[in-house]
């Protein structure tokens, strides 16, 4: 949990909840339970996944990363049959069960688009969710916190917020990145953090794996520098959901007749 890149609630918050189930014996002796239902929201790259992992290393737990491929089904009452499954082998021993995009069976039920059988789904879950022992830890993240339905948010004891990282957080990244590299660029991290943008902690990555990867196929012919500058001059083209939600907005324009 120390080498993730937090903001500070959602670190401390996974401290706490690491020390509350190292100590479960303390706490039950006072009549209280550790808490074992975390609800991560925020846009994705940030570090969701990353922090599910570091409670189940922190604990020394299994890590399981639900299906939804094989877990929705097709056939009415097919999902809920497969959730209960699911549910059913995890209470066999203590765990880190991990939800991603969670809002893909916790929607809204009030949401008039969806079917019959997703609020159905939604209401088994939550019971499912109601009777897990408290030495299962389910870990849920979404990026869209706005879809889940209101009774999803009450079911989680700690509900964290995952925002995207501002630059000063993009150059310490960087930072530990670069550092593990035989030559260090020219260029200022914080410089290159601003060359970068407003970017995730994934995409930092995998800009600076690209400018690894094209040092290491130059042999020796091309510097850091040289392969910082050519993937930098590509950064700018690549495609980003900006480009995609104006080029969906160009095409459900109306056109406009420009003949008098």
């Amino acid at each position: 949990m120390d080498d993730l890149l937090l903001p500070l609630p959602a670190r401390e918050s996974g401290r706490q909840l690491i020390e509350e189930h190292q100590r479960a014996d303390v706490l039950r002796a006072s009549g209280y339970e550790p808490r074992h239902r975390v609800l991560l929201s925020g846009p994705p790259g940030n570090g969701k996944t990353s922090f599910a992992e570091a409670v189940a290393e922190g604990l020394g737990l299994p890590f399981y990363v639900v299906r939804y491929d094989a877990l929705i089904g097709s056939y009415l009452g097919e999902t809920n049959a497969r959730l209960r499954k699911l549910f059913d082998y995890v209470r066999t021993t203590p765990s880190v069960l991990f939800f991603d995009e969670f809002d893909a069976i916790g929607k809204e039920r009030g949401d008039t688009h969806e079917t019959g059988e997703i609020k159905r789904v939604v209401s088994f879950l939550l019971m499912q969710l109601d009777q897990l022992p408290s030495y299962v830890i389910v870990v849920a993240a979404t990026n869209h916190g706005e879809l889940l339905d209101r009774a999803v948010w009450r079911r989680f004891q700690m509900r964290l917020a995952i925002p995207a990282p501002k630059k000063s957080e993009i150059t310490v990244f960087l930072d530990r990145i670069v550092s593990g590299w035989p030559d260090a660029p020219k260029m200022t991290l914080g410089r290159l953090a601003g060359r970068l943008g407003n970017v995730s902690y994934a995409e930092a990555l995998d800009f600076c794996q690209n400018v690894r990867r094209r040092q290491i196929l130059g042999l020796g012919e091309v510097s850091i520098d040289d392969a910082l500058r050519a993937e930098l001059d590509l950064w700018t083209s690549r495609v980003t959901p900006e480009i995609i939600n104006a080029e969906r907005s160009n095409e459900t324009a109306p056109e406009t007749d420009t003949e008098s």
